[in-house]
């Protein structure tokens, strides 16, 4: 279970990581457009702002990342990082896009739960 877990953490982490390429250095590429369903002009216009939640992405991903390498107590830091990411996952989906909540808090509460279990 642990292992499942672990994998399940580090799946997590690898999306948040991908998030902040996409909207760090991707957001008014065709790309980044097409992940959010951007026009140009609105993409160019709210650059900086994207790049910011950008970078808060990879802070969560860090957060994750951080638990997965701290073998003696690491699960507190997992914990919180995920609950986090539930909470700005249900917020996005409430507040901006309803697929946040299946790209985000879901897979977020899922490795949440496997982490609760395992340990």
């Amino acid at each position: 279970m642990k292992t499942a877990a672990s994998i399940a953490v580090a799946l997590i982490a690898l999306l948040h990581i991908y998030i902040l390429v996409l909207e760090m250095f991707l957001w008014d590429k065709p790309r980044g457009r097409r992940a959010f369903g951007l026009t140009q002009e609105f993409a160019t216009a709210s650059k900086t702002l994207a790049a910011n939640q950008g970078l808060y992405n990879g802070f969560l991903a860090a957060g994750l990342i951080w638990g997965l390498a701290w073998p003696a107590g690491g699960v507190p830091v997992m914990i919180f990082f995920l609950s986090c990411i539930v909470v700005a996952g249900v917020y996005g989906a409430a507040t901006a896009n309803r697929r946040i909540l299946f790209i985000q808090a879901i897979p977020g509460a899922i490795a949440l739960g496997l982490v609760l279990l395992a340990y």
